[in-house]
């Protein structure tokens, strides 16, 4: 075949080609018998999944808290501007502030809340200052310090019910242990439910034992992301251990120790199942005196005992905005600490 006959042969179009395509050009994507929009089908159904998946892992969650703590606290609200008892939840009465008033003027609420202080500070310092050192101790090598770091965690895996049996039967006033040692070593007993003093202690001392470990544990996993190039330039400047566990450990823990104590002081404005336990039959008033009632059982002895759903909600809205302090104190600790850096 001659050069121009090549040509023309090679211009015209296959009997195999779509009428319509151009010559020579390669077959579309689609595969046989594919229909037309199955790709913009597709490629829609991706970028729905694309957008819609995060919102659907994490919707369980937000229909969780929903059901289980905003409708509650909501209902709450409503609860704590009427005049509402637990025989008669059909009745409510409209009473506005007058359940908050109440709250202002009553001593018993001044008196759980100061209680709800004075706990929270003995059972909070002692117990950060115990989980600063144990996990600076654990922080260097010692022999079966994972067994230590387990046998920390063991009192926080323990049940409160349990942890304060165990306390009652030690501060008993009759064959208790800590009242053997006392006489042991020359000291009149306690009574330790009836004392002022000694019972806020007895209740501290079971927050101290039951969280001292959770916290170490915090702040060795804060110890040792700390790089240790601080502590060679620190050693290289002739600074010991204390020296450097307080120029260089402590400046680093900073926003974790502000972490344990915002999460303590919380911890300790709801505290409810230690000193109700250890009260025995009057652990919802407090002791006979109301010597170490807190917040939640006053809010409990006010909405479960003499049956007044109003004032309890007033309380546990009361507890919520003393929460929202904290959280604002917090935020504001924060900020300044950043600023410092």
């Amino acid at each position: 075949m001659t050069g121009p006959e090549q040509a023309l042969a090679q211009a015209a179009p296959s009997a195999d080609a779509a009428p319509g395509s151009q010559p020579g050009a390669a077959p579309g994507p689609r595969g046989r018998g594919a229909p037309a929009g199955a790709d913009s089908w597709r490629s829609r159904l991706y970028r729905w999944d694309m957008k819609a998946s995060p919102y659907a892992f994490v919707a369980p969650f937000f229909i969780l808290f929903g059901a289980f703590s905003l409708v509650p606290l909501l209902y709450t609200a409503w609860y704590s501007l009427h005049g509402v008892q637990l025989s008669s939840l059909d009745h409510k009465t409209w009473a506005g502030l007058d359940n908050y008033q109440n709250l202002l003027s009553s001593e018993f609420f001044w008196n759980a809340l100061r209680n709800t202080l004075t706990i929270g500070v003995i059972s909070t310092v002692p117990q950060l200052l115990a989980a600063l050192g144990l996990a600076h101790l654990l922080n260097y090598r010692l022999r079966g310090s994972t067994v230590w770091r387990v046998v920390m965690l063991t009192p926080y895996a323990t049940s409160v019910a349990a942890a304060t049996l165990v306390f009652t039967l030690l501060y008993s006033w009759d064959g208790g242990m800590v009242n053997w040692i006392l006489h042991f070593v020359g000291v009149d007993p306690v009574n330790w439910r009836e004392s002022d003093w000694g019972s806020q202690f007895a209740v501290s001392s079971i927050v101290i034992w039951r969280w001292t470990g959770y916290n170490a544990l915090i702040y060795l996993a804060a110890m040792q992301a700390i790089p240790t190039d601080l502590y060679e330039s620190a050693a290289i400047d002739g600074a010991g251990r204390w020296q450097q566990f307080r120029h260089v450990t402590i400046p680093q823990l900073r926003p974790t120790i502000l972490f344990t104590v915002v999460v303590s002081t919380i911890g300790a404005t709801q505290l409810f199942g230690e000193p109700l336990l250890f009260g025995g039959v009057s652990g919802s008033k407090g002791g006979s005196e109301h010597q170490y009632q807190t917040l939640g059982l006053y809010m409990y002895d006010q909405g479960w005992i003499i049956g007044n759903l109003g004032k309890a909600s007033a309380i546990a809205w009361s507890m919520f905005l003393i929460l929202v302090i904290i959280a604002l104190i917090n935020m504001l600790f924060v900020r300044r600490l950043r600023k410092s850096r």
